[in-house]
């Protein structure tokens, strides 16, 4: 049982709105906290409310030229195509620094909670914008708040974080700010770059000392390889790390239903990857455990029932997968979106897989992968890449 969480939430951060038709919808955090509240779920956390980053804040990762440039498109919603704002994936829109700055804030309140031990863990489900860099807005994500977050506790003395991110797509932006930086090791598993945006990823990015690890899988790859790959790369890393604190992004966009992208995980695999997480957060980094959302496009059937696994498994209190949702919670899905809710809070899969040390399959394109990060991260960690 964890000691203490705190879900970071202002009824305003759904104000981060790209507009009708986007993929990043923001009824999606909506539903995961009326789902979250419906279930008695936000019963064991402490909601904590939050402010908007500062541009001083911002600047621990963003230039000030791209800070000033986002608040100009702010004012009237006027395209700057040259810092990524206006594009199909990042529509400008009036309000657009303050929405995106009220996310990095929450961000930021779940870092100062957990660096100065106020929570152990902490929460922020409408986070996990990976993708935007320095100077440029891209792929949904205009400020970094993962990046952000990480940038602000190096700057209270932090010498080792650790990052991992379980997004379908590659935590880019994440692993450019910190790539040159071995205070800060990056993992992240995703999709092939090759079939996916933003077309990095690959194993031979290896950072600072071997400290950016990625780990790209197969389109069609499910539970059981994803959670080998898992397996295989993110417990010894992690365990040889140390870090202080562990800082995790859980883009649900993995999941088999989602419509832009081509894993076929479970929710009950993702599930089972959240527990793993919460557990190695307590082995390797003493407890500390900064969590955000991120990705996800199957706005009723995925997003909140994986998020609300995920606050529920920070609590310390695993909802069981054959738990009902609240007939409250469909009502309120079937209002404000007219879709048919999920009845369950399973996808009815029993994941199983099998560790990498009873045999690698060269033939295995899922074991090929796994093999090429090993030989490519765990030397310089002192590890043997062979299983």
């Amino acid at each position: 049982m964890s000691r203490s969480v705190q879900v970071i939430w202002d009824d305003e951060l759904i104000s981060y709105d790209f507009g009708p038709g986007h993929p990043l919808a923001p009824i999606r955090v909506e539903l995961t906290m009326a789902l979250a509240r419906d279930l008695g779920v936000l019963d064991k956390v402490r909601v904590a409310g939050c402010a908007p980053a500062t541009d001083d804040e911002l600047a621990l990762v963003h230039t000030r030229d791209y800070i000033d440039a986002v608040k100009r498109v702010s004012v009237f919603g006027a395209p700057d195509v040259f810092h990524g704002l206006g594009t199909p994936d990042n529509p400008a829109f009036a309000g657009v620094h303050e929405a995106s700055a009220l996310v990095a804030g929450a961000t930021l309140a779940a870092a100062r909670a957990v660096w100065t031990g106020e929570a152990e863990h902490a929460l922020n489900v409408a986070g996990g914008l990976h993708h935007a860099m320095p100077g440029l807005a891209s792929g949904f994500c205009v400020y970094n708040d993962p990046a952000l977050g990480i940038a602000w506790m190096l700057a209270q003395g932090a010498r080792r974080v650790a990052y991992v991110d379980v997004d379908v797509h590659h935590g880019d932006g994440v692993q450019s700010m910190f790539y040159d930086d071995p205070r800060v090791l990056t993992i992240s598993l995703h999709e092939n770059p090759q079939t996916l945006f933003p077309g990095t990823g690959f194993p031979g990015e290896t950072g600072a000392e071997g400290t950016a690890v990625n780990v790209a899988l197969p389109a069609g790859c499910g539970d059981a390889g994803w959670l080998r790959a898992f397996q295989a790369v993110v417990p010894p890393l992690l365990r040889e790390f140390q870090p202080e604190v562990l800082v995790t992004q859980h883009g649900c966009d993995s999941h088999a239903l989602d419509p832009l992208a081509h894993l076929m995980l479970s929710l009950d695999g993702q599930r089972r990857a959240y527990a793993a997480l919460h557990a190695l957060a307590h082995e390797t980094a003493g407890g500390r455990w900064l969590a955000t959302g991120g990705g996800g496009y199957e706005l009723v059937r995925v997003v909140p029932r994986a998020w609300t696994h995920l606050i529920a498994e920070a609590a310390g209190a695993p909802i069981d997968p054959a738990t009902e949702t609240p007939p409250s919670w469909r009502a309120f899905v079937s209002e404000r979106t007219g879709e048919v809710p999920p009845l369950t809070m399973t996808d009815g899969r029993n994941p199983e897989f099998q560790d990498l040390s009873r045999g690698y399959d060269p033939g295995d394109s899922i074991d090929r992968a796994i093999m090429a990060t090993r030989k490519a991260i765990f030397p310089f960690h002192g590890l043997d890449p062979q299983p």
